[in-house]
């Protein structure tokens, strides 16, 4: 019964040695790259509000463009408004995907 207990025990202090590990690994890598401040959060707000409001505001444009030029029963103004901004939530969901996917990778690389 003894040497279950000390197998469990031994058991822990290995998990809880390879958790401090990993904590420690981050602490140093963040460290390394930097406090990254309020500046670069904005910065990542800003870039997934371009790359939605771009193919949206390029969408009205044409829309309007087209509008001018060829009138007709429906709005391309309002159809390309739609296309456009779909797109543009597609542009950046796969790009907060992406960045996603490249943390946890980092992680894994991290734990191993």
């Amino acid at each position: 019964m003894r040497k279950n207990s000390e197998t469990t025990s031994e058991s822990r202090e290995a998990a809880f040695s390879r958790k401090v590990g990993t904590l420690e690994a981050r602490k140093l890598k963040t460290k390394r790259r930097g406090v990254q401040g309020i500046w670069f959060g904005l910065g990542m707000f800003g870039l997934i509000g371009w790359a939605v409001a771009i193919p949206t505001l390029l969408g009205v444009l044409l829309g309007i463009f087209i509008d001018k030029q060829y009138p007709g029963t429906h709005s391309w103004t309002l159809s390309l408004l739609i296309m456009g901004l779909f797109m543009g939530c597609l542009n950046a969901w796969h790009w907060v995907a992406k960045e996603e996917k490249a943390i946890r990778e980092d992680e894994e690389k991290k734990d191993e």
